[in-house]
C-alpha cells in the first residue's frame, strides 16, 4: 500500500515564556484550532532534533530528521554546498561551494557598510549577470558560477583541478583567520571583509584561499559603479557593491532518500537551505511559487504543493516553513503570533487532503526565543496525527510547550521520528 507521511517543520516555532511574570509563550498566544486539533487527536511530547538538550541548526537538524547523522564522515561538510544545491546546482566531487551575502562596501579595505546591502531584492538578477560576464579568474582551469539564492543572499562554486574547500571565511563576524589578537579587535572595532587564509598546508587550500581573495576584489571592482548601484545611491539606498563569502564547503555524499527508506520523497520549502538538503538526498524539490523563505511566504501554496507531491508518487513530503524564526530572531511576539497562525491555516488544508491512511507529524527544529533573540537548547513540541489513528490520542488542550509534556511519546530524538511515522502508517 502506498504510504502518505507528511512532516511539517515550523522553524523555530517554539519559545520561552515572553517575561518571567508572563509564562506564555507565542503559542499560547495564537489562535491556532488545526494544530490544536491535531494535538488532542494525536499523539505528543517534546523531539529532540540532535540529540537530548542538544542546540542544533536548521541544517544539521534537518538532516537528522530525515535519518541522517550529520556529524557523519564526509557527510556534513558546511552551510556552502547545501545553499548551492538549494540553487539547483548538480554539485560533482571535488567543487568548492561558498554562501555569501550582497554587502554595501565603502573603501579600498572594503569597510562593511551594510551587511545585507539594504535587504536588496531589486537589481539582483543584472548584478549576478555582470559578476559571470566579466570577472575572470587568473588561473583559467578553475571555473565559477555566481547564483542569486534569496533576496542578499547568494552562493558561488568553483570547479576545477587544485583546490580545496579547507579555507577560512571572509566575513569578520564567522571564522576568520587574522595574524594576532590586535588585528582581530582592529576588525571587530572597524568590520570589513576579511582576505581568506588557507586553514592547512596543502597547495590547494593556499591557491583556493587566493582565488577567492582575487575574485571578491575583482566583484567589486564589476559591481561598485554597476548601474544598478549608480540607480541605488541616487534613491538613498545602500549600494550591493560586493559580495562577502563564508562557509567554504565540499560535496557531501548523502545516501539517496528512496534508497535509504524505500520511499520516494519531496521537500516543499522556500529557503535555500532546505531546498539543498532535499536535492543533495535525491528529493523532488517542486518550485512552489510565493513561497520566500520569510513572513511574506505564501503558505496555503506550500500547502497545496505539498498534496499534489502525495498525489503524483511521493510517500514522504517535508515541509518547512521559515518565517516563525525569522521573526523570533528579530525578537518580535506579535510578528510571531501572526505567522503561527498564518501556519495553522495552512496545516488544516493539509489536514483536509491528507489521504485517509496517511499520517502528519508537526514540530520545529529547535526553539528559537523572542527574548534572546537566538537558538535554545529547549525541546519543541512535536504532535503526530492521524485521520484514522491508529492509536490512543492523548487528548491534551492544544499544541504547545506547555502541554505537551502530557503527551505519551514524552521525549524523542531526531532520528526516531520518521522510522514512528512509517510504522504508523504501515500498522
Amino acid at each position: 500500500m502506498k504510504k502518505s507521511i507528511v512532516m511539517v517543520v515550523l522553524d523555530g516555532v517554539s519559545d520561552v515564556p515572553i517575561t518571567p511574570e508572563d509564562p506564555r509563550t507565542p503559542l499560547d498566544l495564537s489562535r491556532k484550532p488545526n494544530l490544536d486539533r491535531m494535538a488532542k487527536e494525536g499523539l505528543n511530547g517534546y523531539i529532540h532534533c540532535l540529540g537530548y538538550w542538544k542546540v542544533g541548526g536548521s541544517d544539521t537538524s534537518h538532516a537528522a530528521l530525515l535519518g541522517y547523522d550529520p556529524f557523519a564522515p564526509g557527510l556534513y561538510t558546511g552551510r556552502g554546498p547545501i545553499e548551492v544545491a538549494g540553487t539547483g546546482v548538480d554539485l560533482l566531487p571535488g567543487d568548492v561551494s561558498i554562501r555569501c551575502n550582497y554587502v554595501s562596501v565603502s573603501g579600498d579595505d572594503l569597510d562593511i557598510v551594510d551587511r545585507t546591502a539594504g535587504y536588496v531584492r531589486d537589481g539582483v538578477i543584472d548584478l549576478a549577470k555582470a559578476i559571470n560576464e566579466n570577472v575572470k579568474l587568473s588561473d583559467p582551469d578553475v571555473q565559477f558560477e555566481f547564483r542569486n539564492s534569496q533576496d542578499y543572499r547568494c552562493v558561488v562554486y568553483f570547479r576545477g583541478p587544485g583546490i580545496s574547500a579547507n579555507i577560512s571565511d571572509m566575513d569578520p563576524s564567522y571564522d576568520i583567520i587574522v595574524e594576532n589578537p590586535e588585528a582581530r579587535a582592529a576588525i571587530k572595532a572597524r568590520p570589513r571583509i576579511v582576505p581568506c587564509k588557507p586553514r592547512d598546508a596543502t597547495p590547494e587550500a593556499k591557491h583556493m584561499a587566493e582565488l577567492l581573495t582575487e575574485w571578491v576584489q575583482k566583484v567589486y571592482e564589476v559591481l561598485d559603479q554597476h548601474p544598478v548601484n549608480v540607480a541605488r545611491r541616487a534613491s538613498g539606498q545602500p549600494p550591493a557593491n560586493c559580495i562577502m563569502p563564508r562557509g567554504a564547503g565540499a560535496t557531501p555524499a548523502y545516501q539517496a532518500f528512496a534508497a535509504k527508506w524505500g520511499m520516494q520523497g519531496a521537500c516543499v520549502a522556500g529557503t535555500g537551505l532546505i531546498k539543498g538538503i532535499g536535492k543533495l538526498t535525491g528529493m523532488q524539490v517542486p518550485l512552489v511559487p510565493g513561497a520566500t523563505g520569510y513572513i511574506d511566504s505564501d503558505l496555503m501554496a506550500k500547502g497545496r504543493i505539498a498534496i499534489q507531491c502525495l498525489a503524483s508518487g511521493a510517500e514522504f513530503v517535508l515541509v518547512h516553513v521559515e518565517g516563525t524564526d525569522e521573526v523570533a530572531h528579530d525578537k518580535d511576539v506579535p510578528a510571531k503570533v501572526k505567522m503561527i497562525e498564518k501556519c495553522d491555516a495552512m496545516m488544516g488544508y493539509i489536514m483536509d487532503h491528507l489521504p485517509t491512511n496517511g499520517v502528519m507529524a508537526v514540530l520545529s527544529d529547535h526553539t528559537t526565543s523572542c527574548v534572546k533573540g537566538d537558538h535554545t537548547a529547549d525541546p519543541p513540541p512535536v504532535a503526530i496525527w492521524m485521520p484514522r489513528p491508529s492509536y490512543n490520542p492523548d487528548g491534551i488542550r492544544g499544541y504547545s510547550e506547555s502541554e505537551a509534556f502530557k503527551g505519551s511519546l514524552h521525549h524523542i530524538e531526531g532520528k526516531d521520528l520518521l522510522p514512528m511515522l512509517i510504522k504508523l502508517v504501515s500498522s
